[in-house]
């Protein structure tokens, strides 16, 4: 015949979770630590936490509570350098030590419009003043031959010199 505990036998779960931290959160969290956990403190109290509703389960006295405990521990423990381990190395950034460099959007501009105004400054003046017209201020054909006093065809001409003669210009600045 078995014999069943009464209730005055049976330690009460809170007493026997009280006497569990005293003796074994020191050791855990040590253990915790030297296995490069980065919060031991707070995986401790996790531990305890998972370890609280498996009291009523537990067998073998305070060894096996023991023996529960560390298995949750190295559970934790698992899981976390798992997860470092997946987690990107966060390193600060230094602009000092950076060496790449990248012209902004404007600089890029403001060196293309210079090369783009230096090569025109290359072209004769009748070359220049057609291109500006044409192609800066967006003048149609018929608008540019009356500013220049030419007609639409000669207009035409000019604009297509001045274009081959500026692709050359370009052409040679690309080669030095």
């Amino acid at each position: 015949m078995l014999r069943t505990r009464t209730k005055q036998q049976e330690p009460d779960t809170a007493e026997l979770f009280t006497a569990a931290y005293r003796e074994f959160a020191g050791p855990l969290t040590g253990y915790l630590r030297a296995r490069g956990v980065d919060d031991p403190e707070g995986v401790t109290q996790d531990v305890f936490l998972a370890l609280y509703p498996r009291l009523a389960d537990a067998h073998g006295g305070m060894p096996g509570i023991r023996t529960l405990l560390f298995t949750i521990a190295h559970a934790r423990t698992v899981d976390h350098h798992r997860a470092t381990a997946r987690r990107p190395l966060h390193v600060e950034y230094d602009p000092d030590g950076d060496r790449r460099t990248v012209e902004s959007a404007e600089d890029q501009v403001v060196a293309a419009r210079s090369s783009a105004v230096a090569a025109l400054a290359t072209l004769e003046d009748d070359h220049r003043d057609v291109l500006a017209l044409r192609i800066v201020a967006d003048l149609p054909l018929e608008e540019t031959a009356r500013v220049m006093g030419r007609s639409v065809g000669a207009v035409k001409q000019l604009q297509r010199r001045a274009l081959i003669a500026l692709r050359g210009r370009v052409a040679e600045e690309v080669l030095v």
